[in-house]
């Protein structure tokens, strides 16, 4: 904790405001005096004021602050006082008795910690600092957000210790606390509020109540105000305080929680919903009129729409001129390195918001890389408010598993940017087809809701492995589709089962035909065709969104599958013995103190320093 003057005895550090004020005034009174050597001689001075020849140590200068007020006996003897009726009260009683001020009301402050320091003692220069956002809830339990991040740089150096204590990189974790200055309507939700089960009213008006301030047009910009500025605030007095920072190619992180994220997203992307609604009016406007129009009045609609382009065009000269001659201040006085989402609804707020999957698999689909470098969602499997990203870039990964998060002790885990897809586990119902049906009947996302899922996770080849092996029992749902992808006739040699099934390894993958599917029964010998269609599908897994759902997965012009740059949903694993129903309670807000959570921020942070190191490594 940062500290100038500090109390005698307990040696706590004064707030900051007030030991800035006393520091001013002590430096405008006294610099350049002469101090004790030591605190011998300090301590030979009786309580009372007096020294040895029984002289009274009156103040020489004294000081007025808001609720106290200080007087200096010496360069190095200083006293706080309160100013409060019982302490005035109290000082004038013991004066009357004979004891002195100091030593009847007084406080004595020092100027320095009691133990001198050491260059040792310096901290590691800071070369990455990470603002920590919080989410709905500040108002009812403020300082929460100090709480969790100290939680979180707790967690983020037991994790240092153990897998970067080698690395240069120096992480600092900042809290950004942005609700507790905002007045929005003042007290009229609570003069509104009924008193009966006041408490529940009263936590939901401290808590949920955000989310609709926020969408509402009247205080959603002193939402947005509030959390931009502070972010400068902090940015710009960290800097103050490490001037080396910026020179030596500091860098910046943010990581949100909850609604903290929506709010951070348009801020850095100047969204706002003005905006918004001037692309619907426009849009309104070049509708035509379904009513039955005479010629002058079409005439007239004419006219009307070729001045409204004709204003337009001058509208955006207009704006371009004045672009070029004022250049817009940045929102941030900082370019965000990594944007880590934690318990996010930002998929929903872009959902409503018109976002749609593109056919690009570019993050500037969402958020542009020159505003921020790296966007990653986490979230709990459980977290009832949290949401996918991906799926809004290319709609064909909401069939695609996140990103499986490393545990924190996991030994020699695979780089993410390494990890293949594995493709999500649909469940058994909508999947099944009998003899008759054909691929075609299968519901596809592109005309129904995305298929409920039994889990996240399982690796595509086993799914592969035990489709096919359970063909030879069942013939029929994912089973008996993969075996005709790659099956061959029960009349076939087995000989040529093998042989056949290495050569078509050679050979591209083709699109899968959209006849119906026959089911086969498996010869006996043909364990050799199993294991090589086993391996084909875990090299080729990526195939198996183009056999299942053929209309929801995006191709490029070479008819080679549409991938995301790079992964951005990350997910933690769920616990061996957790409970669904309780974690549903508890994950929204587990993620402060979670280790696996630290190791994930901690990986991407030290990023840099890997690929530095590792220049071969593809990109994440």
């Amino acid at each position: 904790m940062r500290g100038q003057w500090f109390i005698d005895g307990t040696w706590q550090p004064l707030e900051e405001e007030e030991s800035n004020l006393i520091e001013q005034e002590h430096l405008s009174r006294f610099k350049g005096r002469q101090m004790q050597e030591n605190f011998d001689i300090e301590m030979s001075k009786s309580i009372d004021g007096k020294d040895g020849s029984g002289i009274n140590y009156s103040a020489v200068h004294s000081f007025k602050l808001s609720r106290n007020h200080v007087d200096w006996h010496s360069v190095d003897e200083v006293y706080l006082y309160s100013d409060a009726t019982t302490s005035k009260i109290a000082r004038t009683v013991t004066q009357k008795l004979g004891f002195s001020k100091a030593s009847s009301s007084g406080t004595r402050l020092h100027r320095g910690y009691v133990e001198e320091a050491t260059l040792e003692d310096k901290p590691l220069q800071t070369t990455h600092i990470v603002f920590v956002v919080h989410g709905i809830g500040q108002k009812m339990d403020q300082g929460r957000i100090i709480k969790n991040t100290a939680m979180m740089r707790e967690a983020a150096r037991k994790i240092e210790e153990r897998h970067f204590s080698n690395h240069a990189t120096h992480v600092e974790f900042l809290p950004v606390e942005w609700r507790s200055k905002l007045t929005l309507d003042g007290d009229t939700v609570d003069s509104i509020t009924p008193d009966k089960v006041r408490g529940l009213r009263d936590m939901l008006n401290s808590s949920a109540m955000d989310i609709m301030y926020y969408t509402s047009p009247l205080y959603r910009d002193e939402l947005v105000k509030g959390l931009q500025q502070e972010l400068n605030r902090l940015y710009s007095l960290f800097c103050s305080r490490n001037p080396d920072f910026e020179e030596k190619g500091g860098k910046v992180s943010i990581v949100s929680h909850s609604l903290g994220c929506v709010i951070t997203y348009d801020i850095m992307t100047g969204w706002n919903p003005v905006r918004l609604y001037e692309q619907l009016l426009q849009k309104e406007e070049e509708l035509p009129d379904e009513r039955w129009l005479s010629y002058r009045e079409l005439h007239l609609l004419d006219e009307l729409c070729v001045t409204r382009r004709r204003l337009r065009e001058i509208e955006e000269r207009l704006h371009g001129l004045k672009a070029s001659s004022m250049t817009q201040a940045p929102a941030l006085k900082f370019k965000v390195e990594n944007f880590f989402c934690m318990g996010s609804p930002l998929a929903v707020f872009l959902a409503l918001r018109g976002i749609r999957p593109g056919n690009t698999g570019s993050q500037d689909h969402i958020l542009p890389r020159e505003i921020c470098n790296r966007l990653l969602n986490i979230f709990h499997p459980t977290d009832p408010v949290a949401y996918r990203l991906e799926p809004l870039i290319l709609k064909h990964y909401s069939n695609i598993s996140p990103v499986q998060i490393h545990w924190y002790n996991t030994s020699n885990p695979l780089p993410y940017e390494h990890m293949k897809p594995s493709f999500l586990n649909p469940a058994k119902e909508p999947t099944s087809v009998s003899e008759n049906e054909g691929i075609s009947t299968i519901p596809s996302p592109v005309t129904s809701p995305v298929l409920s899922r039994r889990h996240y996770g399982e690796s595509i080849t086993n799914i592969g492995k035990a489709s096919i092996l359970g063909a030879a029992s069942i013939g029929k749902g994912l089973g008996g589709m993969l075996f005709s992808r790659f099956g061959r006739s029960a009349a076939s040699q087995p000989a040529e089962l093998a042989k056949d099934a290495v050569e078509d390894e050679k050979k591209p993958a083709a699109p899968p035909p959209t006849s119906t599917v026959a089911t086969q029964t498996l010869p006996p010998s043909a364990s050799g065709f199993l294991d090589s269609a086993y391996f084909r599908l875990q090299e080729s897994f990526f195939y198996l969104p183009q056999l299942l759902f053929p209309e929801n997965v995006m191709q490029n012009k070479d008819n080679t599958l549409v991938e995301l740059d790079h992964r951005i949903d990350f997910e933690l694993r769920e616990g061996l013995v957790e409970s669904r129903y309780w974690s549903a309670v508890t994950s929204h807000t587990a993620y402060w103190s979670s280790l696996d959570v630290a190791l994930f921020l901690l990986t991407f942070m030290h990023k840099h320093e890997q690929d530095d190191a590792k220049p071969s490594l593809d990109p994440v």
